[in-house]
């Protein structure tokens, strides 16, 4: 067994694939159902030819690119385990911030939120997971987000105090519905930067969740721009952001009329997250 993983980690290294010792061991453990400990204690255990041909067919697929959390077909995302889908990004540790802003302006009471773009549900379901008297709505373009954002909303067990629609931005909400949070994490790549993409993003990752017009700022507009409509007094915007596109954004918050406005940093120190409050 160990030197069937070694064999495999030599290979993705060869090929340039990052943490190529990690995804070996993540991906062979899958096949034979074993996490990193079962792994070490197991190093000379045997190994069936059908799980070797197993284990090949996994590790081709991440050789030609496929990220691991996709190979695996889900992805942790703040204490939870999601299911991914095609039509789904995979939900990343930057944006658990929008998440721990939610909490902090929720708290334990009753509150109604809409969740832009939901793609996996990853957002919506973390805030409700840990916020039980709170209601979402999410929104998604994708029928196929929707039915993995379904899927998951029901694993987490949120189905009750979770509306899922299916629609662009702020379209199947009704222009009289409004909330005490709207949070989005936008396509927000700008279209000629796309190409340039890591081969596991460009070659994997949906183009929808992705393109955010030639400069990346057409979804901020359009969210910015119905935001005031759909917010209770003194609610809030939240949206994720592209490292440099702080002041871009802050700008478009500014311009609607929201106030105090702030730009938080993810522990990296590249800005992330920018938030406004709607006067009322």
């Amino acid at each position: 067994m160990g030197a069937l993983w070694r064999h495999w980690r030599d290979r993705l290294a060869q090929h340039g694939v990052p943490c190529a010792d990690v995804d070996a061991k993540i991906l062979t453990g899958a096949v034979l159902g074993l996490d990193g400990l079962g792994l070490a204690v197991g190093e000379a255990g045997p190994v069936s030819p059908a799980q070797r041909e197993q284990i090949k067919a996994v590790m081709e697929r991440r050789l030609a690119g496929e990220p691991v959390a996709r190979i695996m077909g889900h992805r942790e995302f703040y204490g939870l385990d999601f299911v991914l889908g095609a039509a789904t990004l995979i939900p990343r540790p930057e944006t658990e911030l929008l998440v721990d802003l939610a909490l902090a302006v929720i708290g334990g009471r009753d509150a109604d939120f809409l969740d832009l773009g939901t793609g996996t549900g990853c957002i919506a379901i973390a805030i409700l997971a840990n916020a039980p008297r709170a209601r979402a709505v999410a929104v998604d373009l994708s029928a196929e987000a929707l039915v993995v954002a379904t899927e998951n909303a029901a694993i987490h067990a949120v189905t009750d105090r979770l509306e899922l629609l299916a629609g662009s931005w702020f379209e199947p909400i009704g222009p009289n519905r409004r909330v005490d949070l709207i949070l989005s994490n936008p396509p927000y790549i700008a279209s000629p930067v796309i190409a340039d993409l890591a081969r596991d993003v460009r070659e994997h990752d949906p183009m929808l969740a992705l393109d955010g017009g030639p400069d990346g700022l057409a979804p901020y507009r359009i969210i910015v721009a119905g935001a005031r409509d759909h917010l209770r007094p003194g609610g809030q915007l939240a949206v994720e952001i592209g490292y440099d596109q702080g002041g871009a954004v802050s700008d478009l918050f500014a311009r609607a009329g929201l106030s105090d406005i702030r730009i938080i940093s993810d522990l990296a120190g590249l800005d992330r997250v920018v938030v406004g409050h709607n006067i009322g």
